[in-house]
């Protein structure tokens, strides 16, 4: 399994990710959640599905790990590899992060101009609250970390709507994973996890569309009370 190691798993687009899922599920302890979860948080794409579900049905099917632990050390790490974001965004500046985005290595990470820049609105219209509730969004849960740092964020803010976020998110995939480890048997985990991942998706899709609405609802009627006024 060495091959796993090498350079290319960077690389979403040349990662084998069954083989990793195999290897995963062989290997799997609070140490590897802890690393991989830092790699998910940061800019190199890498799916948390991936890593949480499997680490608590092997908490059922193995008995060797707990799954509150699970959902904690993953939490942390997703809370390392976000501030590895927010200070690299805050010491670098804009001009940097969106040549990086316009890179080959940038494109490779699956980090595209478009992406930051949807970030860097999707923070400016949600502020703060934005580091929270972007943890839960396909896409955005990478990449909000970025405009927090170039934004200059308070950083105790930072870490207390992240960590909230990110607790959230790892609680939603640590209960799926711990579902299936009394539903399914371990050939059928992966196809089980994709097929939930997909739900997640849309619910987190579902989500930004409620957030969106419900804000757009206050700003206007915000306006309307300060016109009556």
């Amino acid at each position: 399994m060495e091959h796993l190691f090498y350079p290319d798993l960077l690389a979403f687009s040349l990662f084998d990710a069954h083989q990793f899922f195999l290897w995963f599920c062989e290997h799997a302890g609070y140490w590897f959640v802890f690393i991989f979860m830092i790699i998910e948080s940061s800019f190199i794409p890498f799916p948390s599905e991936l890593i949480v579900p499997p680490a608590a049905y092997l908490a059922v099917s193995r008995g060797d790990m707990n799954i509150f632990m699970i959902i904690i050390v993953a939490t942390a790490g997703a809370l390392v590899g976000a501030l590895f974001n927010y200070y690299i965004s805050l010491w670098i500046g804009r001009p940097i992060v969106y040549r990086f985005a316009d890179s080959r290595f940038g494109h490779a990470c699956l980090i595209t101009r478009e992406k930051v820049n949807k970030a860097e609105e999707y923070f400016d219209r949600h502020g703060a609250m934005s580091t929270l509730i972007g943890r839960l969004i396909p896409v955005v849960r990478q990449l909000i970390s970025i405009p927090a740092g170039l934004a200059k964020m308070n950083i105790y803010k930072f870490i207390i709507f992240t960590t909230i976020g990110a607790l959230i998110w790892n609680i939603i995939l640590g209960i799926l994973g711990y579902t299936l480890g009394h539903m399914v048997p371990f050939d059928q985990l992966e196809t089980q996890i994709e097929k939930y991942n997909s739900y997640l998706s849309w619910a987190g899709f579902l989500l930004l569309v409620g957030v969106a609405a419900f804000l757009a609802y206050n700003a206007a009627k915000n306006k309307n009370s300060k016109d009556h006024n």
